[in-house]
């Protein structure tokens, strides 16, 4: 699978041939966008290639259009990663580097992608009515606040790699404390399914000083 940025050389085996056979190719990328590449015959027209920049992730529609002898139509659908550790336009309270510190190994190669997840879990189901000094872009202000946002979602990452992340699905924590707000959520559908939170994730959320952030409702999932 190529990553956003890779210069590749597409190839299409055109079989039956002769001096008649030409090639041509559209290429379609993820937002619509049709470009129309430079084809060259290789192996006296057997096949034919053609250079495709992959600007964007997402799937990506080649279509060979073959006159003459052989002629015919083929699509071919390429699906393209995400350029490795890209952020995204969300918060994220946490770096790799904060991740490898926090295991005291090399973070896994997901790590990012993991982080931003992480991150967003926090926002979602425990930040949403928090009160906290914030900068222009949303980033805690206080450095006891920031130092506790990034121990929990680095807490959220670990527990990810000992359990999976399908226990995301499984069902969230029953019952917990932070500072005067009790956090009470539902479980598996048998009752008996494990919380989706990382247990140090709430530690290090009630490890911030209350003078520096106020949980103003109940938190729910």
């Amino acid at each position: 699978m190529p990553d956003v940025g890779d210069l590749v050389t597409a190839r299409l085996e055109t079989g039956e041939h002769d001096e008649t056979t030409a090639v041509a190719l559209v290429l379609a990328a993820p937002d619509g966008t049709v470009s129309t590449p430079v084809v060259t015959p290789v192996d006296d027209g057997a096949a034919w290639t053609a250079p495709v920049a992959y600007t964007a992730a997402g799937v990506w529609r080649l279509s060979w259009s073959i006159t003459g002898t052989g002629a015919g139509v083929e699509h071919e659908l390429v699906s393209v990663a995400p350029a490795p550790g890209a952020r995204g336009n969300g918060r994220v309270y946490a770096t790799t580097t904060d991740l490898a510190n926090a295991l005291n190994e090399a973070p896994p190669l997901g790590a990012q992608r993991l982080l931003e997840r992480a991150s967003q879990l926090l926002d979602s189901d425990f930040l949403l009515t928090a009160i906290y000094d914030v900068d222009d872009d949303g980033m805690p202000t206080h450095p006891l606040v920031a130092a506790g946002f990034r121990d929990a979602v680095c807490s959220q990452v670990e527990f990810w790699g000992e359990v999976g992340e399908e226990t995301d699905i499984a069902g969230p924590l029953k019952a917990a404390q932070i500072g005067s707000v009790n956090l009470q959520f539902g479980d598996g559908p048998d009752g008996s399914g494990p919380s989706y939170y990382a247990p140090k994730l709430l530690r290090a959320l009630q490890l911030i000083p209350k003078d520096r952030i106020r949980f103003t409702a109940l938190a729910s999932c």
